[in-house]
């Protein structure tokens, strides 16, 4: 195998196992408490899984922006701006956490009204929001410490870390929901658990690999310059972000409104397309990385050749995943959830779903390219029209009354519409960013 092509699977395939153990931390309480057999129950988890997907990843470009900043540093030979990265990252991380934390009762109240679920759903998802809301601080420092250790290349690590916050998860849910019975309660304080502890081996791991943020002094931390580039590019990703969770929230709200039936089944194959959407962030990751070192050591060459190979796995790990859901996604639903009707109604709209890994290969792969070089203004505004689309999209087919089938239509049209803008504009952003150099 050429080396180009061993550099990027190095890389890769750590993250993609870690990433696919991800979804676990909502995909375990949701298989727990899917065996209750109650459908409000799994709808309630899922639901809660989604609004703290949506939450936390408002703020996922503390992962992003650190992963690409950093890889930066590290291409010129900069150790002390990596230090200052991570200090950076971790203050911003802490500070929105507690903001999270304080301000749970108006984000918990405008969470339930969007959901449009029914009042059985929305009792349960309300005694697991309200511990598991706890875990912010925690969960947005764990993205700065990933970023930070992906964009020195240590996928290894980040393989180790995200393992760990998941098996710590699997342990507790297994203890606190069946052990203890606390239902669904026991679910959040698993996840809020994992976080913690995540948080401290993260802490350790960057230690041991020499940095020293907390000794970063507050006048670095504070540089209006590198304060003004690292808000910038969160601020960027931040946009792009909750456009994403945008269509996501409003794909899960148009899916309550059918049902707690329809809502479980789609909560089901949701967690079905994590999976597969993970194994393709890993090759994203790949890109980060190589882009973002490239870019710092002013190499257009590698730049290129990596962006290239991390397009080519993705859009091939993209049509493996798709075909393994669509051959093995009726086995994952009986898995997940023992109830019949659920299962029929996941199995009706499966195909759909196993065609959504397909639509968003390229733009996963885009995505680290985009991160790594830092051009996360065109990556909002690409986003942006990919929101539109979506929108267009789903209004097309509510007029054609196709229902959740539509839903998922139109979901599939967001993801290819991401990949195609983000191609369009590719060649003009690498020549604009090398020219300079």
């Amino acid at each position: 195998m050429p080396t180009g092509h061993r550099r990027v699977l190095t890389l890769a395939l750590p993250m993609t196992v870690a990433n696919v153990t991800t979804p676990l931390l909502g995909f375990v309480g949701a298989a727990v408490v899917g065996r209750l057999g109650d459908a409000a129950l799994l709808g309630a988890i899922s639901l809660g899984a989604v609004i703290f997907d949506a939450l936390f990843w408002s703020f996922g470009s503390l992962r992003m922006a650190t992963a690409g900043l950093t890889a930066q540093a590290v291409g010129a030979g900069n150790t002390a701006e990596v230090d200052r990265s991570l200090a950076r990252a971790l203050a911003a991380g802490v500070t929105a956490g507690l903001a999270i934390v304080l301000l749970q009762w108006p984000i918990g109240q405008a969470a339930f009204a969007l959901s449009g679920a029914s009042p059985a759903v929305i009792a349960a998802l309300a005694s697991y929001f309200s511990i598991r809301i706890l875990s912010a601080p925690f969960a947005l420092a764990n993205y700065a410490v990933l970023g930070s250790v992906l964009g020195r290349g240590r996928t290894d690590l980040g393989l180790v870390l995200q393992v760990a916050i998941n098996l710590i998860n699997i342990a507790l849910t297994l203890s606190l929901v069946l052990g203890a019975d606390l239902g669904i309660a026991g679910a959040a304080l698993s996840a809020l658990g994992a976080e913690a502890a995540g948080l401290a081996l993260g802490l350790f791991v960057v230690a041991r690999l020499g940095s020293r943020p907390f000794r970063v002094p507050l006048s670095e931390i504070r540089d209006a310059a590198a304060l003004r580039r690292t808000l910038s590019v969160n601020a960027d990703v931040i946009l792009r972000t909750l456009a994403i969770i945008a269509a996501i929230v409003l794909f899960s709200a148009l899916g309550a409104r059918q049902g707690d039936v329809i809502l479980a089944a789609n909560a089901v194959l949701w967690n079905l397309f994590l999976i597969g959407g993970f194994f393709l962030d890993g090759f994203a990751t790949a890109a980060e990385t190589l882009c973002g070192q490239s870019v710092g050591a002013r190499d257009a060459r590698g730049f290129r050749a990596a962006a290239s190979l991390s397009l080519r796995w993705c859009l091939g790990f993209g049509l493996a995943v798709g075909l393994a859901a669509l051959t093995g996604g009726a086995a994952f639903i009986d898995f997940v959830t023992t109830n019949g009707p659920v299962r029929e109604a996941a199995r009706a709209y499966l195909p759909l779903a196993a065609l959504a890994p397909v639509a968003a290969a390229a733009a996963f792969a885009y995505d680290g390219i985009y991160v790594g070089a830092t051009w996360t203004r065109a990556m909002r505004n690409l986003m942006l029209l990919a929101l539109a689309a979506f929108g267009v999209a789903l209004a097309v087919v509510q007029t054609l009354g196709l229902g959740n089938a539509g839903l998922w239509v139109a979901f599939v049209v967001f993801l290819a519409a991401r990949g195609l803008g983000q191609a369009i504009a590719y060649p003009g952003l690498a020549r604009r960013t090398f020219a300079t150099r």
